[in-house]
């Protein structure tokens, strides 16, 4: 007589984006889940797994060897995976939704939230959510930095155009254009020349100036592609913009919705946009 092999337990998982960047929430407090970049894959998948363009895996810092240096300074860590099965260092919709869930799920009350990040600690600023109103999240996305390389360009459906690097915990190269049709489709990467200036790989944003405060952008993110909004590429566009000395207040439109950009005069920004829970559920891995 054959046994069948018994199926895996299903794995809890959250669903939520942040101005149309979508995400998928693993909850993971004390490390257990082995998540491959297989896995990461076929979940971000949009026809054959849940899709999204990310993962969130939310582990307490105190038990994820990476995160554990910064457990003295906050109690949850972001492992952020991009798309294509990558680890990412810092995400500006992906940790307003990760706070949101936070909250929603009593993990945190809401108020003031210190999380961990690859790209250091970020504090966000939730407040209380009603029945019918998520409300904004507010993160401090810390000081864009502006360390080279120069003399970038990037090209896109057959038109090239002078860029900026910007350091937001993540690569960002900022290109300014006319119009955003001028890139075309981005269903492939934007060459970024010269190609040395990236090894592991750079979110592409080009970026309309409509105002002194309104900009207006698409994104071509790093191991995933063309997403509805980037969180820190809005940031890095205003950072651009002023040679990495911005301040005052900018809205930023993209396809998925407008975030807004605090440039304080200490050099930092802080992001506020928003952060919607849709689904819950649970997959097999």
């Amino acid at each position: 007589m054959t046994t069948r092999a018994a199926r895996p337990t299903p794995q809890p998982f959250v669903k939520g984006h942040g101005a149309g960047n979508d995400f998928i929430i693993l909850p993971d407090p004390d490390d257990r889940l082995s998540l491959s970049a297989q896995d990461v894959v076929r979940l971000c998948d949009r026809r054959t797994g849940l899709g999204a363009d990310g993962i969130l895996r939310a582990v307490r810092c105190a038990t994820h060897l990476e995160a554990s240096t910064m457990a003295d300074s906050a109690d949850w860590f972001m492992d952020y995976r991009n798309a294509d099965g990558t680890l990412g260092q810092m995400c500006g919709n992906g940790i307003r939704v990760l706070a949101r869930y936070l909250v929603d799920a009593g993990h945190c009350p809401p108020g003031i939230l210190t999380l961990a990040t690859r790209a250091g600690i970020r504090s966000v600023h939730i407040s209380h959510r009603t029945a019918t109103f998520d409300g904004p999240v507010t993160v401090d996305m810390g000081q864009p930095l502006l360390p080279g390389p120069t003399g970038l360009t990037v090209t896109a459906s057959g038109r090239s155009w002078p860029a900026l690097h910007v350091d937001m915990g993540n690569p960002h190269a900022v290109a300014f254009v006319d119009d955003l049709t001028q890139p075309g489709d981005l269903t492939s990467p934007p060459l970024v020349t010269p190609t040395t200036a990236y090894p592991h790989g750079v979110t592409v944003e080009f970026v309309v100036r409509h105002s002194a405060d309104h900009l207006a952008l698409r994104v071509h993110e790093r191991g995933v592609g063309e997403t509805r909004a980037c969180g820190t590429g809005a940031c890095a566009a205003v950072a651009a913009l002023h040679a990495g000395s911005p301040t005052g207040t900018y809205t930023v439109a993209m396809p998925g919705g407008q975030l807004r950009i605090a440039a304080l005069t200490d050099g930092s920004m802080k992001l506020t946009g928003p952060a919607t829970i849709v689904a819950c559920g649970a997959v097999y891995l």
